[in-house]
């Protein structure tokens, strides 16, 4: 593990092939880690609900990366069909290019990397975490669909946990089932009253700090 020494808050287009994605990079000083953040189905670096996590966890020392996982010219056709956000294995590769690109990139080099996801952001960060093994310290899911993840559930390696609302009621059972099939080290956090995009008083907070408790265990 290597510490980011100075602090980074700087816009990023991350090449993906022939697309850029377009990130927001922050590191506080001597970072342990670095969070990528990916997005639920139609929502993107923008995300109020993650700019807000990402802030508790740059507050408890990690760095996080919030980047869109698809290109401007995609967010407009999914805009319009709404089928690119449900595309796991696109979302999937995404994320793993992204995450091949971030252990590359000379600020982020060397930093213990972790996967946040959100609704179908859940299953990329699984099925990415499952394919770079060696790469992926640890994975949060809020309010996630990891059961999209299918048999890569099985392959994780990287220690997950899976938050919860506790009036989110189907998004609970579909957690259960996924973390059964779970063999790596694991934790099942319910949130009580919160509902599946955490809106209530307080509840987005527990978010945070039970992510970034999670996070720096392991990074």
């Amino acid at each position: 593990m290597v510490e980011a020494k100075l602090r980074i808050d700087q816009e990023i287009m991350i090449p993906i092939g022939e697309n850029q994605l377009a990130g927001f990079l922050s590191i506080p000083e001597n970072a342990k880690g670095l969070v990528l953040f990916a997005h639920g189905s139609g929502s993107s670096r923008h995300s109020k609900r993650n700019q807000f996590v990402a802030k508790y966890m740059q507050e408890e020392g990690l760095g996080t990366l919030l980047f869109d996982l698809l290109s401007e010219e995609e967010e407009k056709i999914d805009e319009m069909n709404r089928e690119l956000r449900f595309n796991i294995p696109l979302l999937s590769e995404r994320l793993i290019k992204t995450t091949e690109w971030v252990l590359s990139y000379e600020p982020t080099h060397g930093l213990g990397i972790g996967l946040f996801g959100a609704s179908t952001g859940a299953a990329a960060a699984l099925i990415a975490a499952a394919e770079l093994s060696k790469d992926v310290k640890a994975v949060v899911s809020r309010g996630g669909r990891p059961d999209l993840a299918g048999s890569k559930l099985m392959h994780v390696k990287a220690p997950t946990l899976l938050i919860v609302g506790g009036a989110d009621y189907g998004v609970i059972e579909l957690n259960d089932k996924a973390f059964g099939l779970l063999t790596c080290e694991k934790k099942f956090e319910i949130v009580p009253h919160a509902t599946h995009l955490f809106q209530e008083p307080g509840t987005l907070e527990e978010v945070g700090h039970k992510a970034s408790i999670w996070f720096n265990q392991f990074l």
